[in-house]
């Protein structure tokens, strides 16, 4: 593989990994910035948009759970994957308005350590209940082959002026998250809701002062955080497998992509979630290599990789690298 097409794979791979992260912190990001809540079960949302939107578009066997005790040992609707597309980030969105009514707008006024308990105490909830019902096996999505017209959705594709072959999926993930970046963008930024949120972020107490009810648009914020992430879910789950731990596990990347990025900024997520991506599909390709006559294995410092470069970020620019300092703060 010529030089030109490895930098193709490895920028397309690094944007498709960020574009998970994009998609989490973007609501997360929000969140935090707006309502000042620390909602440690943003994962548990992912998850539930990744099972819900498996189970819509295939049917999965049941082995160890209560639903086959129960007589269910199958489940599924095999509606396809743009049916998930529609409907999971709907019933997403329906799950966040009832987790800010009578989760999060409880614990506005306490600690964050208190919105840490509680939020994480849900995700554990969602994690186990899932145990129950469906077990621990991992689950893999049957990509779509394609879409009406012929379009691929899936297998590989070449590039152009190289030898190189990418998967169609990815680049069609690079897609989907920046349509809806670009209308979640367009919401915060140009519309009277938007203006509200970003007033509300900035000096709560004048909006109310105005007589503006800012618990609407919080709520509606909230779901719309909510349901991003359940997309994340539907769409990343073809490219990973699917069990109930993985909202734990991906919970921490996105955190990481509202510090990088910067509190409350929709441009922000998105750096920060293209840096991240980028920093770890690079070290995993790096592979093994001979530094200095020693044999060194960068994989495994995929992870530890996205730690120093918050660090970095941290040290030198505090409030994030597209973050009001005022809002951080």
């Amino acid at each position: 593989m010529s030089f030109v097409g490895e930098l193709i794979v490895l920028l397309v791979n690094g944007l498709q990994t960020g574009a998970i992260y994009v998609l989490l912190a973007i609501g997360l990001s929000i969140i935090l910035g707006t309502l000042k809540f620390v909602n440690f079960a943003h994962g548990a949302l992912y998850v539930i948009g990744a099972y819900v939107g498996l189970v819509i578009t295939q049917e999965i066997s049941i082995s160890n759970g209560r639903l086959a005790e129960w007589g269910f040992p199958t489940l599924g609707l095999e509606w396809g994957f743009f049916a998930a597309l529609v409907i999971v980030p709907m019933l997403v969105f329906v799950v966040g308005l009832a987790m800010e009514r009578f989760v999060a707008r409880p614990f506005y006024d306490r600690p964050d350590t208190d919105q840490i308990l509680v939020t994480f105490g849900l995700a554990i909830v969602v994690q186990e209940l899932i145990h129950a019902l469906i077990g621990p096996r991992t689950y893999n999505y049957d990509i779509p082959s394609e879409v009406a017209g012929g379009i691929p959705l899936s297998g590989p594709v070449g590039v152009p002026l190289s030898a190189v072959t990418i998967d169609v999926w990815r680049v069609w993930v690079i897609a989907i998250t920046a349509a809806l970046v670009i209308a979640v963008y367009a919401i915060v930024e140009y519309t009277d809701f938007g203006l509200v949120v970003k007033a509300g972020t900035r000096d709560p107490e004048m909006v109310r002062l105005l007589g503006i009810r800012i618990t609407r648009p919080y709520l509606v914020m909230f779901g719309i955080g909510a349901a991003l992430a359940g997309i994340a879910g539907v769409v990343g789950g073809p490219l990973q497998n699917i069990n109930p731990e993985i909202g734990m596990t991906i919970l921490v990347p996105a955190f990481l992509t509202v510090v990088i990025g910067g509190v409350g900024s929709v441009r922000g997520a998105v750096l920060g979630g293209t840096l991240i991506g980028m920093v770890q599909v690079t070290l995993i390709s790096l592979g093994t290599q001979s530094l200095g006559g020693f044999s060194v294995n960068f994989t495994p410092w995929a992870q530890v990789g996205i730690y120093v470069l918050a660090v970095v970020v941290l040290l030198t620019r505090p409030q994030g690298l597209l973050g009001s300092e005022e809002v951080s703060t």
